[in-house]
């Protein structure tokens, strides 16, 4: 294995090496989690890989997620046996082999107020206890995933003390992964197949696909570069259609508001809202490890042109305030938002609403030979990025070994016992693993890195470092945006821009 720091320097010697003429296995277009999860699993298998991404890892759909690992309850629903089952694995996956240090239970609370039914009450507590067997079916431990079960008012209060008291008869709680964040799993998976020696390459747009070649044009120079493969698998989502005429996608928007900490006391349970009508529709309210809590979401068609950063509607903003306001003890308004976003899923086309449409994914091959992966859930990348090398090694007659990604921890991945001994904050082991230590000792060695990069953040200058030397992060902005996700909160990432591009420029100077 080669080593997994993404930087600067690296990025260079090997888009010169692609430059050159070097023919790889694979070269997929698109750093999101897919395409980040195809590159590992291709350069685990033993082949040569180079990833092409027009801006920086996790820029589009992969960073706009709930930052939930959902277990496929809701495919249930829709009678997706397979999907909720596969969704089930793969959580089980993440949770408890590659990559334990980045997700954690979430619990999640279902309030019982009059407006819910006692038909309605059996019919969502029988989901549950289907959700519970599908974990049992995907062999993920219930000291990993409790079991749900029902709790009285006075309980669900004191969990979610945000909530209302008046006419809460109970509610049900229950158990699902979720992220401490989306866009580190990316960045962690671009790394780990870096370690592999997979050429992850960002600020490098593909202009044009075919079977074998990718025509790119590198952002930070201007200059063109033909990218040889064996294969080319096409990776960008919501973006798949504007790359190949051989994929129709319907995509839908998920809206999300920001809550700064201390808006809604919610300690660390979610509360999950019945959308009226539904029966298989809730909005989250979801807190996160820094004390924000995010509200989501929605699930709307987006016709046209897809936009680089899709924004949050003033529609879904009142749906979702108003949607929380009725069952919190007091009333959210816009004066609570600290900052929106939205994400676009990469839904297959087909008839009906977008909220009905399926999320499985395909591997699709053009009559010019080129692959593209469409549809899919976060949770359900690894399957994903399975089918898509099965495909590219059979399509291209590549010798390759069988995928191993499903036992393959990512770098800083470990046990949550021996996470629990890492000597480093729980905060940075939460979202370094394994390398927390590395990161705190940046500070250590210069006491300039020990502090924060701004009011109201623990972040440190050492992450910013960090970031820069190991992450791939190339100017202020993947570090606001992506690496450390202060820009969710606009004022944060303004209060801290300044000390993060005096670091980042400094960190680049320091590559040499």
């Amino acid at each position: 294995m080669t080593s997994g720091s993404l930087n600067a320097r690296r990025r260079e010697r090997e888009l010169a090496e692609l430059a050159s003429g070097e023919r790889v296995d694979i070269a997929v277009v698109g750093g999101g989690v897919t395409g980040a999860g195809i590159a590992l699993d291709a350069a685990s298998r033993g082949l040569s890989v180079a990833l092409v991404e027009a801006h920086d890892l996790a820029f589009g759909t992969s960073r706009w997620s709930s930052k939930l690992v959902h277990g496929g309850l809701r495919y249930l629903a829709h009678g997706e046996l397979g999907l909720a089952h596969e969704s089930a694995v793969e959580r089980g996956i993440l949770m408890t082999r590659t990559a334990p240090h980045l997700t954690r239970a979430m619990p999640q609370l279902f309030p019982l107020y009059p407006s819910t039914s006692r038909a309605q009450q059996a019919v969502v507590a029988a989901g549950l206890r289907a959700g519970d067997a599908l974990r049992r079916a995907a062999r993920t431990p219930s000291s990993v995933l409790p079991r749900p079960r029902s709790i009285p008012a006075a309980l669900a209060l004191s969990l979610a003390p945000g909530l209302s008291a008046h006419g809460l008869r109970g509610a049900l709680l229950a158990y699902d992964g979720a992220l401490v964040d989306d866009a580190r799993l990316v960045v962690s998976l671009a790394r780990t197949a870096a370690s592999f020696g997979a050429r992850i390459l960002t600020r490098l747009s593909a202009t044009s696909l075919s079977a074998d070649l990718v025509q790119a044009r590198d952002a930070r120079t201007g200059s063109t570069v033909d990218i040889h493969a064996r294969q080319v698998i096409n990776a960008t989502g919501v973006w798949a259609g504007t790359l190949t005429g051989s994929v129709r996608l319907r995509p839908s928007r998920g809206s999300h508001l920001v809550l700064a900490p201390g808006t809604v006391p919610m300690g660390t349970t979610s509360v999950n809202i019945g959308v009226p009508g539904e029966t298989n529709r809730f909005v989250f309210l979801l807190p996160q490890p820094d004390g924000r809590v995010y509200l989501g979401l929605t699930d709307e068609p987006v016709p046209g042109p897809i936009p680089p950063v899709p924004v949050v509607p003033e529609s879904d903003v009142d749906f979702l305030l108003s949607m929380a306001s009725s069952v919190l003890a007091r009333p959210l308004t816009r004066a609570d938002i600290a900052g929106s976003f939205a994400g676009l899923r990469p839904l297959v086309e087909g008839g009906g609403r977008s909220a009905d449409l399926s999320r499985k994914h395909a591997v699709l091959a053009g009559a010019d030979g080129l692959l593209t992966v469409v549809g899919g859930k976060l949770t359900t990348y690894r399957r994903m990025a399975e089918d898509a090398v099965d495909a590219a090694v059979r399509l291209a007659g590549l010798p390759a070994s069988p995928c191993r990604t499903a036992r393959l921890p990512l770098l800083g991945a470990a046990s949550r016992a021996e996470l629990s001994f890492v000597d480093a904050s729980p905060r940075l082991v939460g979202r370094y693993g394994t390398e927390a230590p590395r990161v705190a000792a940046l500070g250590e060695l210069d006491a300039e890195f020990a502090a924060p990069v701004g009011p109201g953040t623990e972040i440190t200058a050492a992450e910013v470092v960090w970031a820069v030397r190991h992450e791939g992060a190339l100017d202020a902005e993947d570090v606001l945006e992506r690496r450390t996700r202060l820009s969710l909160v606009p004022a944060d990432a303004e209060a801290a821009r300044a000390r993060v591009a005096e670091l980042v420029d400094k960190s680049l100077a320091g590559l040499g």
